[in-house]
């Protein structure tokens, strides 16, 4: 019932809180019914019960299929099933029925699943539309690169053993993995992974640079170079540094695990974290290793911060890794050596 001209202000005010318009047109807010099967579908979800969302999520779209959240919710649920082509075509419909221009994150999720299935035009588009500026235009076909996004992290098997490792951004969904992820997250060095947009984290330096963290959605890009553990005798840190820097300039990776790999219980991991804390001489009390396990504590022996034996990661093709560490033992053959040199992913 539409009220009468003379009709009181508040009561005026309350009926028309109670109405969206969508292309100009009046519509209901959305209905109780579609608010319990919402509500209850992200429950289920949070249990990993995606079938049985997915069929409420349909039925909140059809009951009311000009609400962009209806569509959202359900482009939601297929990046969570990665099901790409559905998780595009309910991202589609929900930006359709947007009312703002830009910064929704329905466009987000769009960028997202049209880089998973490398449909570049439309993730041009989706960030675009986002509000960032991608290099090229949007005539351009290729993927959107250049857009110069700097370093960021980036949590391996967020579901499992998660680990959280290095990378280059990309685009707003990719990170290229620039550390040697440990053998457990089933992933190497040199590969690309779709990611998340929402960060679970941060990471900052002794400068006060702040990096966030991003969830792996899933590998994007597989990289063919191989990963190996090496036990290392390094009588110093330069002499562990030389081999990092070999593996470099040729143009791969070797990282000490000793002293990179730090255990964090999940709430430390999600938190704002200090990337270099354990090194030095202090106590780092978010490292949650033992004596004897991975983590800068667990390498300490009383009265000495430096233990020459060193677990390493190298990243290296079969045909070189050989030949790396005997360069870099023939470079200083009284301070260094190896043994045990194992592919492990």
């Amino acid at each position: 019932m539409v009220p009468s001209p003379g009709a009181a202000p508040g009561l005026r005010s309350r009926r028309q809180a109670g109405i969206v318009r969508i292309f100009g047109k009046g519509r209901q807010r959305p209905s109780a019914s579609w608010r319990q099967a919402t509500d209850r579908a992200f429950t289920l979800i949070g249990d990993g019960r995606y079938e049985d969302a997915g069929a409420l999520l349909t039925r909140a779209a059809d009951l009311e299929p000009w609400l962009s959240e209806s569509w959202f919710n359900l482009a939601l649920l297929h990046k969570f099933r990665h099901d790409w082509e559905q998780a595009r075509a309910a991202g589609l419909r929900a930006v359709a029925l947007l009312d703002r221009e830009a910064g929704a994150p329905d466009w987000w999720n769009v960028g997202i699943a049209a880089t998973a299935l490398q449909d570049w035009p439309l993730a041009r588009r989706a960030w675009q539309a986002y509000g960032l500026k991608v290099p090229g235009g949007p005539a351009a076909a290729g993927e959107p690169l250049g857009m110069e996004l700097g370093s960021a992290a980036v949590r391996l098997s967020p579901e499992g053993e998660a680990e959280v490792v290095w990378g280059r951004r990309l685009d707003p969904a990719r990170i290229e993995v620039l550390s040697i992820p440990l053998p457990s997250s089933g992933r190497r060095w040199g590969e690309v992974v779709l990611h998340d947009g929402v960060p679970h984290g941060e990471r900052t330096t002794a400068a006060g640079h702040a990096y966030p963290v991003f969830d792996e959605i899933e590998l994007w890009a597989p990289s063919p170079v191989p990963t190996w553990v090496v036990l290392l005798e390094a009588a110093t840190e330069e002499d562990r540094d030389a081999l990092e820097r070999l593996a470099a300039d040729a143009g791969f990776a070797a990282e000490d695990w000793s002293s990179s790999v730090r255990l964090l219980c999940r709430m430390c991991s999600e938190s704002r974290m200090p990337s270099d804390e354990g090194d030095g001489d202090h106590l780092d009390p978010h490292d949650h290793s033992e004596p004897g396990h991975p983590g800068p504590l667990g390498h300490r022996t009383d009265g000495q911060l430096w233990v020459p034996e060193r677990e390493c990661g190298i990243a290296a093709p079969a045909s070189l890794v050989s030949g790396l560490l005997e360069s870099w033992v023939a470079d200083s053959p009284d301070s260094r050596a190896w043994r045990d040199l194992e592919e492990v992913c």
